[in-house]
């Protein structure tokens, strides 16, 4: 092995923690409300809605999500697959399952619990790993109390029930369901190994994020 295929695979080794302290951080950041340490991990540019880019503009915005509905709130950061697309980007999938203290006008407050991915791109700035962007997908969010069976999983406090995005990434879970049973036929290779995601995305396209929430 060359010395260059050795700092190669340093790199990308190095590159792996750090992207995977990302979430870490972000959780821990964003739970105790250090808004300043929060659009650190995001990188100086980051896009926020249509027509706002830069941290702070992204601090605003959280600061104002952060304090409608939630008082509090716990992530609980679970897998992570990471891909690179490049020497200074990659692309991930982080499962996070998040609990929050919501009160409500009438005094009734809820504690909501949530499941949900974040589908994450991420940029190398000046030697350093940033988020680019993190598209959330829920699968539930409800109170504590009331289990979310049915198509509609998603609700607040004060709002109707509606359908999640969890599983619209990937069109395996609904080609799952719409057949009877094995698809038949060989088994597929396996996928590349830095190609897991994209091979089980098939081209599909983002969905639209229809819930605000953390």
């Amino acid at each position: 092995m060359t010395d260059a295929e050795i700092l190669r695979r340093l790199d990308r080794l190095e590159s792996l923690d750090a992207i995977r302290q990302l979430p870490a951080k972000y959780a821990l950041a964003l739970d105790m409300r250090d808004m300043e340490a929060m659009v650190s991990l995001f990188e100086p540019e980051v896009r926020v809605g249509k027509g706002a880019s830069g941290r702070q503009a992204l601090r605003a915005y959280m600061d104002q999500t952060l304090r409608t509905p939630f008082t509090g709130t716990s992530h609980h950061i679970g897998g992570h697959i990471i891909e690179f697309d490049g020497v200074d980007r990659a692309h991930g999938v982080v499962y996070s399952k998040n609990e929050h203290e919501t009160p409500v006008p009438d005094g009734a407050d809820e504690w909501v619990i949530m499941q949900m991915m974040y589908v994450d791109d991420y940029l190398r700035v000046d030697g350093r790993w940033y988020f680019e962007r993190r598209l959330p997908l829920y699968w539930y969010a409800t109170d504590l109390n009331k289990p979310p069976v049915g198509p509609n999983k998603m609700r607040w406090p004060g709002t109707d029930w509606i359908e999640g995005n969890f599983h619209k990434l990937f069109p395996s879970f609904a080609e799952f369901w719409a057949r009877d049973g094995d698809m038949g036929g060989p088994v597929a290779e396996p996928a590349p190994l830095d190609r897991f995601l994209e091979t089980m995305r098939r081209g599909q396209v983002a969905p639209r994020v229809k819930v605000r929430a953390t």
